[in-house]
């Protein structure tokens, strides 16, 4: 009777002994990938305010830059002696460049292209205020990118409308203003947009690398057009460019912290 208690005991204290192990086993594992995923949510926090961070350079990058412009170099080389800003330079690739308005030409067509692409996303967000019949309900991230794409168009009114200089070339007989240059910066914040997008709606992968891969091809090549074809001075590409980066940067990270997710 001794010896049958005996081995009912030990019994139970290896049945305990194994059931704590396996406790303090889960455990352990819960706790690393609780770990692991803080760190994963942390990551993606800092990535996020990285590219917001980015964004917020570019865009002091461009007012600086275009200050400069305002007082560097400044000669009047421009259509009927207008002032131009980095001026040595500028001439220089202006004449290594040349003048080819037929590459213009269809650079200006083309860049009816983005907004093509602005029109799709406004579709978007009609049908889904239709469907859903509050604009609370639409997609954050097509809320953003209206607001973005109206903070573009304001930007590309300021300079229409406050010229920093002139085009080298008379258009049509008209002194235009050429700082920045409006189809680089309409090309450079509306299409890294469509990839964005792309890449969050679509599940096909071999459709989504497609669209990026020829969205990546074309706006290389309208800013390398537009660089060329000898209608903006080198320094109104720049600009162009800092801008456009700096206010994608900037609208990219706002959704990303909206959604808290990683792209």
């Amino acid at each position: 009777m001794l010896f049958e208690l005996t081995l009912q005991t030990l019994g139970t204290v290896r049945l305990q002994s194994r059931t704590e192990n396996v406790i303090i086993l889960m455990y352990e594992i819960l706790r690393k990938r609780s770990l692991h995923g803080t760190r994963i949510f942390q990551n993606g926090t800092f990535n996020r305010k990285r590219i917001l961070f980015l964004g917020i350079i570019l865009i002091v990058a461009f007012a600086v830059w275009t200050a400069l412009i305002q007082i560097v170099d400044v000669q009047p080389i421009g259509q009927n002696g207008t002032d131009i800003g980095f001026a040595s330079f500028n001439s220089w690739f202006h004449k290594l460049t040349g003048v080819h308005m037929t590459i213009y030409t269809i650079t200006d067509w083309l860049g009816l292209i983005p907004l093509f692409v602005c029109m799709i996303f406004g579709g978007i967000g009609f049908v889904q205020l239709v469907k859903r019949r509050s604009l609370f309900k639409v997609d954050y991230d097509i809320v953003f990118l209206g607001i973005y794409y109206v903070i573009v168009i304001f930007a590309y009114l300021i300079f229409e409308m406050i010229p920093i200089n002139y085009r080298p070339i008379l258009i049509e007989g008209f002194m235009e203003a050429s700082y920045p240059s409006s189809t680089t910066l309409l090309v450079l914040s509306v299409m890294p947009t469509l990839i964005f997008q792309v890449n969050r709606r679509l599940e096909n992968m071999v459709v989504k690398k497609t669209i990026c891969m020829l969205t990546s091809i074309f706006s290389a090549l309208m800013v390398i057009g537009r660089l060329v074809s000898g209608v903006h001075w080198f320094t109104d590409i720049v600009g162009s460019i800092m801008l456009s980066i700096g206010l994608f940067c900037i609208y990219k990270a706002v959704v990303l912290l909206c959604y808290k997710e990683d792209n």
